[in-house]
């Protein structure tokens, strides 16, 4: 090997050596802090208009809060652990620095509305379709505000979303659905004189508190009647 080869061998370990010095400074000095982000996905696929909210409450209704509890407790032991990372650190403030940047709780949670959209591949001749999940929207908040939504639930004891109890039209949250529950609930039967009425012929869905005094549309303010009981309540209303 001739003096030039031999030169130019050792400029390339060196610039090597330099990168690998450049990398470990840039490892050294990188953020080790990642925010736990909590996330869920909502299939909206078929829906029209879904609203995001009223998804989250479903969702605690649905006895889920204690996930995000328990998902809230997670954060606070990361919090903890990167604060006993801080403390052993040669780099304190700079770490500490790093670690106020990470933070995010006010968009702790994160919930995304997909909807499936169907795509094609072809192989061998042969066109097959195949569902991709697609993000159409996206909503985040703070651990104290699905907190205090959770609590507002629990007070209406979580019988529907808070979009539906605040809603001005109360008699079109009662749906083919929540009629056929509260007929099976009641057993067809009239709460007033007790007529059953399987085939459900004159038979009648409710409002304990009428609407136009503030009733809400949720099982707990609706019963079975019979049109004839029906009939006199509305007369006496």
């Amino acid at each position: 090997m001739d003096g030039n080869n031999i030169l130019i061998a050792e400029i390339i370990v060196i610039i090597i050596g330099i990168c690998y010095c450049i990398y470990c400074i840039h490892c050294f000095l990188k953020s080790p802090f990642t925010y736990p982000y909590f996330i869920h996905h909502f299939d909206v696929s078929g829906k029209r208009n879904p609203d995001i909210e009223d998804l989250i409450d479903r969702f605690i209704i649905d006895k889920n809060f204690y996930v995000i509890q328990q998902y809230n407790e997670t954060i606070q032991r990361w919090k903890f652990a990167c604060k006993k990372r801080i403390y052993s650190s040669l780099l304190k403030k700079y770490r500490i620095q790093q670690y106020r940047d990470c933070l995010d709780d006010n968009h702790a949670f994160i919930f995304y509305m997909t909807r499936m959209q169907t795509r094609y591949k072809q192989q061998n001749y042969v066109k097959t379709t195949y569902d991709v999940p697609i993000v159409v929207s996206k909503f985040s908040c703070s651990y104290e505000y699905l907190e205090n939504r959770n609590e507002q639930l629990r007070n209406i004891d979580y019988e529907c979303t808070l979009r539906e109890y605040h809603s001005a039209n109360q008699r079109k949250l009662l749906t083919k659905k929540l009629r056929k529950e509260i007929m099976i609930r009641d057993n067809y039967t009239c709460q007033i004189c007790g007529k059953y009425m399987p085939d459900e012929v004159g038979l009648h869905v409710d409002h304990i508190i009428p609407v136009s005094k503030g009733g809400k549309t949720i099982p707990s303010n609706l019963q079975i009647l019979c049109s004839k009981c029906n009939g006199s309540k509305s007369n006496k209303a």
